[in-house]
């Protein structure tokens, strides 16, 4: 018999702040996906047109607002061998500044071959180059939580109290 599941320090019932964001950052673009109540899939949300930090800032918290978001995680484009590029160290101040704009935690995710999944992915639905251009970003957002969210399930698997 199952007796309950352990859902770090969050209350049983409680669906206040419990779904997670995952953003891919890029130069122009900004993939955003989300999480179900549950935490157990990410969908793609949209992808945000850069325009200023300021904007991207208020259109990140418009969603953390709508969806109640409990988590930022966000994809951090490492070097093959590991190590911080250029790109990683734009990802990283974006973080910081983000950081003063709101009061959840964010954490990276190693997305070193999202792009390159979500890219196969559209190829093999045989989407034309338009439609991948438009899709790409939130995709590689969804592929970077989906990571995430199976990383922290495996890392909990010993939550089920049975009797």
């Amino acid at each position: 018999m199952i007796i309950g599941l352990l859902d770090n320090k969050k209350q049983m019932g409680d669906k206040k702040d419990v779904r997670l964001m995952g953003l891919d950052i890029g130069s122009r673009t900004i993939g955003v996906a989300i999480t179900d109540e549950l935490r157990i899939t990410a969908q793609a949300l949209k992808t945000i047109r850069r325009k200023s930090k300021e904007e991207d800032f208020k259109e990140i918290i418009r969603v953390i607002d709508q969806f109640k978001i409990g988590k930022i995680v966000v994809g951090l484009p490492k070097n093959m061998n590991g190590t911080l590029g250029k790109q990683a160290e734009k990802v990283l101040q974006w973080i910081k500044a983000i950081r003063e704009k709101v009061d959840l935690p964010i954490v990276t995710w190693d997305e070193r071959f999202s792009t390159v999944e979500a890219s196969r992915v559209l190829l093999e639905a045989d989407l034309s180059r338009r439609k991948r251009k438009k899709t790409i970003d939130k995709l590689a957002a969804v592929i970077i939580l989906q990571g995430y969210i199976e990383k922290d399930r495996n890392q909990n698997d010993g939550s089920l109290l049975s009797t």
